[in-house]
């Protein structure tokens, strides 16, 4: 049994990491008698990072700062990793946090182990099976797994992945996603509730910037989009534009001049949250995304070949439909003609949590240091 308070160490470094965990350490934080939180930022992705952390009030008690520009996933790897061993030898933490599948995580698992601490992982168990699809993430999310002490698997197929994999059921508590406790806190707080924006076309949010889909893929999306325009003219784009210039030329020059497409800076979380609740469409290659969209009613087309997400598929709130040109263009068009297929996909149910992940986490950590009984399932 461990002694309370638990010392705990949140770790995350980028914007959809910060937006998933922040509700979480809010959480802990309310409870000084049980946990003493110490959170710590590598700032992996520096700006849209700083964003969110202002959002929800969160001060970092260590900010690693990597960043640079150009930057490859080893000099990540290895910056990030150097700083957490720092990092951990002063904290001294019962158990270390961290969430999802990037670099950071990665890292923040490997100095855990290093240090011989507990590690928990938050959105456990997400699987593609194709180890380079998505890239680096699936890699990240497999390594992870195996030095992971406590799995916080968000649905019934992620806990399935889980226990393929060989882990213990016993080390695997089923929360829900905490991107929809995120979620509820904020929505409604900065957006009117439309679907055209006041200018009477019917919005389509769009992001892409996957590592996977530079190139010929996002080539492909950049034309489609541009022919969706065109084929409705009730229509307009809005797509936050990633800051990685390898994502921002093909859609600059593909669809920068056209009078219905607004390519926009990243916005703040408030923000993004108050463009989906105003749209009428999402296509999407991001993750959190395919999560927050259903909980909204908006239906998700997903520019990627795979997904770690397939719940969403499956309750109809999705479709994977890929980067190629034609098929981009004739699954957007179907929801934008048809009112029953749109419908379908709208009111479907989400599958991916109840805004209660927060709490159980902590249950289940209060749990696995001998202080609570065992949090019931989050149930879809």
């Amino acid at each position: 049994m461990h002694a309370l308070p638990l010392t705990v160490l949140p770790i995350f470094g980028t914007r959809p990491e910060a937006v998933k965990m922040a509700t979480l350490v809010n959480e802990l934080k309310s409870r000084p008698e049980q946990f003493r939180v110490v959170v710590c930022v590598t700032a992996q992705h520096r700006q849209m990072l700083d964003q969110v952390l202002h959002a929800f009030d969160i001060v970092p008690d260590y900010d690693l700062d990597i960043m640079q520009q150009g930057q490859t996933l080893t000099q990540v790897t290895t910056r990030a990793l150097g700083g957490l061993e720092t990092v951990l030898s002063e904290v001294k933490p019962d158990l270390v946090l961290a969430q999802g599948d990037t670099t950071t995580v990665l890292a923040a698992a490997l100095a855990s182990a290093y240090a011989k601490t507990a590690f928990g992982h938050v959105e456990a168990g997400l699987r593609t099976d194709n180890k380079f699809d998505p890239f680096p993430e699936e890699i990240n999310r497999r390594i992870t797994t195996q030095i992971t002490d406590l799995h916080f698997a968000p649905t019934a197929l992620a806990k399935e992945n889980l226990l393929r994999e060989g882990i213990r059921e016993d080390a695997i508590y089923m929360t829900g996603n905490t991107v929809i406790d995120a979620l509820q806190q904020v929505t409604g707080k900065n957006a009117p509730q439309s679907s055209t924006r006041n200018d009477g076309l019917r919005t389509l949010l769009v992001t892409t910037h996957r590592r996977e889909n530079w190139g010929a893929p996002l080539e492909g999306v950049a034309l489609a989009l541009h022919d969706i325009v065109e084929k409705f003219p009730d229509t307009k784009i809005i797509l936050p534009m990633h800051k990685n210039p390898v994502v921002r030329e093909p859609l600059e020059r593909i669809l920068g001049a056209h009078s219905r497409v607004e390519l926009i800076e990243p916005p703040d979380y408030l923000d993004f949250v108050g463009l989906m609740e105003q749209s009428f469409l999402v296509l999407t290659d991001s993750g959190g995304v395919q999560e927050e969209a259903p909980a909204l009613g908006l239906p998700v087309l997903v520019l990627r070949r795979t997904t770690e997400r397939p719940e969403g598929v499956a309750a109809g709130t999705a479709k994977l439909i890929g980067t190629q040109r034609d098929d981009i263009v004739r699954e957007a068009s179907i929801l934008l003609s048809d009112q029953n297929a749109y419908n379908a996909m709208s009111h479907a149910a989400n599958p991916y949590g109840d805004g209660q992940a927060g709490k159980r986490i902590a249950q289940a950590i209060l749990h696995w240091a001998g202080h609570e009984k065992r949090p019931a399932d989050f149930e879809f």
